[in-house]
């Protein structure tokens, strides 16, 4: 029976519809049963400002709307209206938070005493104690022995506050790669990592078979995740909604379903980031610059099923 256009697109829109839902509900579904989970165990998700263009109160209030736990957003160095913006949100939003520490420099001094100078402060107010501090350190470029000295003051700051302070697995800076950050992680046996591995599957072009120890090593020190699903040719998917990238999705909640068992056997918190960026992070359309998805309804969206599987 010949089918006419209209109806040909209504039903293969259908299906796609059926096939997208049916993936994700798998993820959002535990295929094989975690460890009974400890009394203190506690799931924190927390929304990125990433990308949202307003105020912080009418960020706050979005992002407490949607059901989230809290924010992670860059510690607005010498910047008291922009520091006391944000905890009068927290505090009207009721919401925790996560601060993020780093430098642009290219000169190893002035960049450890430009980030020693902004981490001290954001661990030494005393207005809302973070959950973390998670940190952007060093570069890619600077020497080993540059590199080690942001972790040898943070590990300082560390016991000084009692504030869980995390580096994270990035491009650009000193945990771009898996192999490096496997020699860090051999030389400071206190070392806390926030993995987002989206940035490794890209340096290494691969979803890194070829890399499991290592990878394991990076999975038990990992307090922090940033939940975005990257592929062997970039840091971020167009939409981890569409089936085509079931199985890179699958891929990455593998990692962070070990790192969730050892927190829930422990009893600690483990607090996860929904980090799906804008543009340019987020693919376009050529001329128009149109994303070819929705920043913030993919966030969501992740938000929801880490808190359906993780809970």
């Amino acid at each position: 029976m010949k089918q006419d256009r209209r109806e040909f697109i209504k039903t293969s829109a259908a299906g796609s519809a059926a096939l997208l839902l049916s993936s994700m509900e798998s993820f959002a579904n535990q295929t094989e049963p975690m460890p009974e989970t400890n009394k203190n165990y506690a799931l924190k998700i927390l929304a990125t400002s990433w990308g949202f263009v307003g105020t912080m109160d009418a960020f706050c209030a979005k992002v407490k709307k949607e059901g989230y736990d809290g924010i992670e957003l860059w510690w607005p160095t010498d910047n008291k209206k922009a520091q006391d913006d944000i905890f009068a949100a927290l505090k009207k939003y009721d919401l925790e938070i996560g601060f993020l520490c780093g430098g642009s420099q290219v000169n190893p001094q002035e960049h450890l005493a430009f980030y020693k100078k902004m981490i001290d402060a954001a661990a030494r107010q005393n207005i809302q104690r973070p959950l973390y501090i998670n940190n952007h350190s060093g570069r890619d470029h600077f020497s080993f022995d540059d590199n080690k000295k942001f972790i040898e003051h943070t590990q300082a700051l560390a016991k000084e506050t009692g504030i869980l302070i995390c580096h994270e697995t990035h491009r650009g800076r000193m945990l771009f790669a898996a192999h490096i950050t496997r020699k860090f992680i051999e030389s400071f046996p206190e070392l806390r990592l926030t993995l987002d591995i989206s940035h490794w599957c890209n340096v290494h072009e691969s979803l890194l078979a070829d890399q499991k120890e290592t990878v394991e090593m990076a999975l038990s020190r990992t307090d922090h995740i940033h939940a975005r699903i990257g592929h062997p040719e970039g840091p971020q998917v167009n939409d981890p909604r569409a089936p085509e990238w079931e199985p890179v999705v699958r891929q990455h909640f593998e990692w962070w379903d070990k790192i969730v068992e050892r927190k829930k056997k422990n009893g600690e918190v483990v607090t996860i980031l929904t980090e799906f960026g804008p543009p340019d992070y987020m693919p376009t359309l050529p001329y128009t610059k149109q994303p070819l998805g929705d920043q913030w309804a993919i966030n969501v969206h992740m938000m929801h099923l880490l808190r359906k599987r993780y809970s």
